[in-house]
């Protein structure tokens, strides 16, 4: 039952060229944008699309593997656990950040395949 605890899958389209950065530790991280689609009937019977943009970040191997594979418009599949962090502004504003943390990345496709 612990794997349930914090646990997110989802399909879509990458919506940007992978960020990648190497940190002065020396790990590597990728992060990228997520587009998730939902399809549903509205009120008058008509087909509707709603759009869901998610941050992704992955550390190490899995970077390393976004680095070489993915690209604008793919379509992959992520798995991992939602973290959130906070940063402060250049004017000192306090924000907070929730992203999904990847362990392992479906590469399906791209944007135009069949």
């Amino acid at each position: 039952m612990s794997t349930l605890k914090n646990h997110v899958q989802l399909i879509g389209n990458v919506g940007q060229e992978p960020i990648m950065a190497i940190l002065e530790s020396g790990k590597k991280v990728a992060r990228f944008s997520l587009a998730t689609n939902e399809y549903y009937k509205d009120d008058k019977g008509e087909k509707t699309q709603t759009t869901d943009w998610h941050t992704i970040v992955a550390w190490g191997k899995t970077a390393d593997l976004i680095e070489k594979y993915v690209d604008k418009g793919k379509m992959v599949g992520v798995t991992g656990k939602l973290t959130t962090r906070t940063y402060t502004t250049d004017d000192g504003s306090q924000r907070f950040a929730t992203e999904v943390e990847a362990k392992e990345i479906l590469l399906l496709g791209s944007k135009n395949d069949s």
